[in-house]
């Protein structure tokens, strides 16, 4: 279900309070999205896997943005999961080698995009109850791009998907994604510009440096605007597995497949491998792993990054 492109300004000309409204003290059942696409059946895990018992499936992008209006309609909710928190949590069982960690949460990052930033999903962990308490997702639209290459584009990369129809209902400017982002982000009690726009006890997480050291800069540089400092520093869960494990891991499907984690969702959508990120780190912190910042960027000169620990992946 969804609301016409039109009626976008309303939806989130208040700033929706599905999206926004969070408690950080608490675990919300608030809604992410999955593809609409079919999934191999060997991406759907067993039914004790964090799905607690229920039969997985796929989430309704349109809530992830705010959108969705079938929520009164039992045969959308029976084809549609709107609440993500339950397939993300963790047996209490596995929390037995847990230690305490220096962060309050965690922002699993992951963009995708080569050209420009076409999808920008961020999954909200709790770092002492490893819960998902919040989720973040916004399609965004390229700035620099024909409509004629934006179609070419988004049917390459998400008509095999079947989410090409889902992107251009919801897609916006990057500057506007930013804008929704920084409010979200307030609400959730973790960041105020007036304190110098650094994150509060929290920081990013992703699956490599590309997305915050490169990515996130070069769509600043398109966009034409100053790079928000809260992407100053964040953690590579790559350098922290190999640290951790003694083992290389290339990237998430070696990590899921190591940790023996099934996979849920498509493989290069955004809120899927944010959310299946997410459930690597739930993963590291119940086996015991410290989770710390890898990378951070000089305050005067942002295009110049230290790397924190000497063994990493390169």
């Amino acid at each position: 279900g969804f609301l016409p492109r039109a009626a976008y300004s309303l939806c989130f000309g208040s700033l929706s309070p599905l999206t926004l409204s969070v408690s950080p003290v608490r675990t919300l059942t608030v809604s992410a999205s999955l593809s609409t696409a079919q999934h191999h059946p060997s991406s759907t895990p067993s039914p004790d896997h964090n799905t607690g018992g229920n039969r997985w499936k796929p989430m309704c992008l349109y809530y992830t943005h705010g959108m969705c209006t079938k929520l009164d309609d039992p045969v959308h909710v029976e084809k549609f999961n709107h609440n993500f928190s339950e397939e993300l949590r963790l047996n209490i069982a596995e929390f037995k080698h847990k230690r305490s960690q220096e962060l309050d949460y965690f922002l699993v990052l992951d963009l995708e995009g080569k050209v420009e930033i076409l999808e920008f999903p961020v999954v909200l962990v709790n770092a002492k109850t490893l819960d998902v308490v919040n989720l973040f997702h916004r399609f965004v639209r390229p700035s620099k791009m024909s409509e004629q290459r934006i179609n070419e584009y988004i049917e390459g990369k998400y008509g095999k998907l079947g989410v090409d129809r889902v992107w251009h209902d919801t897609a916006i400017p990057f500057e506007e994604v930013i804008q929704q982002f920084e409010a979200w982000l307030a609400q959730c009690r973790l960041w105020e510009k007036e304190q110098g726009g650094h994150l509060d006890r929290a920081a990013f997480v992703t699956c490599g440096n590309w997305d915050i050291k490169t990515k996130v800069p070069q769509q600043c540089t398109v966009s034409k605007m100053k790079l928000p400092s809260y992407f100053m520093e964040w953690i590579n869960l790559k350098d922290v597995y190999l640290n951790f494990y003694k083992r290389r891991a290339t990237g998430m499907m070696t990590m899921m497949r190591e940790l023996q984690i099934p996979s849920l969702g498509s493989h290069h959508l955004g809120i899927d491998d944010a959310k299946n990120i997410s459930r690597v780190l739930q993963r590291m912190i119940a086996d015991g792993a410290l989770i710390q910042i890898t990378a951070r960027r000089n305050f005067d000169s942002p295009e110049n990054v230290e790397f924190l620990f000497k063994d990493r992946i390169r």
